[in-house]
């Protein structure tokens, strides 16, 4: 069975940085598209970053130049690095793998 587990979350000041890390068991990555999206109250589930078909990584514009998504297919984790972050950010996150989802880790930013 596969499992997403999240961590790395937490209550961080606007401008400050947080690194979100999604260890995966149950399955490795190989080609499989991974990612992270994010979610408010109230609000649809979007799209933040995703490494496509295990190597192409791209953005949602508003976090481009900000966010970081990368994977190490050994340890079997997918992370984001977020950078310069600002209270607009603050939702809950959620690592991807197909038809998988973790159970979200809470980012907080004050301003």
């Amino acid at each position: 069975q596969v499992q997403l587990v999240e961590s790395g979350g937490g209550l961080v000041q606007a401008g400050g940085s947080l690194r979100l890390s999604c260890a995966v068991s149950g399955a490795n990555f190989g080609h499989y598209s991974v990612g992270w999206y994010r979610q408010t109250p109230g609000q649809e589930r979007e799209w933040v970053a995703v490494i496509i078909g295990g190597e192409r990584t791209t953005y949602a514009e508003f976090v481009k130049g900000r966010f970081t998504i990368s994977k190490d297919d050994a340890k079997n984790h997918i992370y984001l690095q977020m950078n310069d972050l600002q209270p607009e950010d603050t939702a809950v996150y959620y690592c991807t793998f197909p038809n998988y989802w973790g159970q979200g880790t809470q980012v907080t930013v004050s301003s």
